[in-house]
């Protein structure tokens, strides 16, 4: 009779872990890339809401994984392709390109698996949610700083990231819209692009340098690498520290010590670890049946030298990685 209590008790464990086990959520959070300073802080995110949400007894495991190039597509599809196929509880996907992807998403999303977009649109409003900075009003920002910087007068260049991006795409526009508005400004430059990496960016800039370094007075790039590669650039010639005025995007580490250093006189800057925790609480609350809202603004600042010492700037400055990944 103890015998048989004890299998009993036994198997009732064995059918309880078991529920457990099944009851843990997987969210996988795909990147764009996985080198550059502003993914770190988007894993952060997801990490923070991991631990916070198992703090109220939610158990959560975050499955981060992403192209090591932001350029490469068929890499990001076939990450999204394998989670879907591993029937993972949820998707938070930063699209590197606003059209591939349509499909590998809709996929997942007609497998009952949640999809929320972040950082960068996606062309279909077949996704759970979208959460991201206001990319329009940071080029507005971006335009503006500029602007007066340069007392509304002088020639500028644009260094575009990559075509199909469409966070990028949307500050490049933005900071088009921003700067009609200047009419004493000169557009010299707006046709090239910094590519995937600080080696790509660096190149383009030095290409274009060589071509308008004697007549530019400002340069706005709008994401990590085209900043720093820029500012290296500029650097080269004898340029930086303000002798041509620039606005970059992003927060790395770098484009901080730039800033510092006065090689580059203004940041648009976004809160990654923001947008990454959203994504993960987002993801949760679809999967428990609660409303979630379509569009997330996540919110945008510009930070110069003169306002980059101030408490909430410098949260943005310095984001909190290392409290959430070891």
């Amino acid at each position: 009779m103890k015998a048989a209590t004890f299998l009993s008790l036994a198997l009732a464990c064995a059918g309880a872990c078991s529920s457990l086990a099944q009851d843990a959520l997987t969210i996988a959070v795909i990147p764009k890339g996985t080198t550059h300073d502003y993914w770190k802080a988007i894993h952060a995110g997801a990490v923070k809401a991991q631990r916070e949400l198992q703090s109220q007894g939610v158990k959560v495991e975050i499955l981060w994984k992403g192209p090591l190039r932001e350029d490469d597509r068929e890499q990001q599809i076939q990450v999204v392709e394998n989670f879907r196929t591993k029937h993972v509880s949820g998707i938070a996907l930063a699209p590197l390109d606003s059209q591939a992807l349509v499909a590998p998403v809709a996929t997942a999303m007609d497998s009952k698996i949640p999809v929320v977009i972040f950082d960068s649109g996606l062309k279909t409003e077949k996704y759970v949610s979208y959460i991201a900075t206001d990319n329009h009003k940071g080029g507005e920002l971006a335009a503006a700083e500029l602007g007066r910087l340069l007392g509304g007068k002088g020639r500028v260049i644009l260094l575009r990231y990559a075509v199909g991006s469409a966070s990028t795409e949307e500050r490049e526009a933005g900071f088009l819209d921003g700067l009609a508005k200047f009419p004493g400004i000169k557009l010299i430059s707006s046709d090239q692009h910094a590519g995937p990496t600080r080696e790509t960016a660096y190149q383009a800039s030095q290409n274009i340098l060589n071509r308008f370094g004697r007549e530019v007075d400002g340069v706005f790039c709008p994401n990590e690498t085209a900043t720093v590669g820029m500012a290296k650039a500029l650097r080269d010639i004898g340029k930086a520290g303000g002798k041509v005025k620039m606005v970059g995007f992003d927060s790395g580490a770098q484009s901080v010590i730039d800033l510092k250093n006065g090689d580059v006189q203004g940041l648009v800057v976004q809160d990654p670890v923001r947008m990454g925790y959203l994504s993960v609480l987002t993801l949760v609350k679809q999967i428990k049946g609660e409303k979630v809202e379509k569009r997330i603004d996540t919110g945008v600042h510009i930070i110069t030298p003169e306002n980059m010492n101030q408490a909430e700037m410098k949260e943005l400055l310095y984001p909190p990685v290392d409290k959430y990944l070891k």
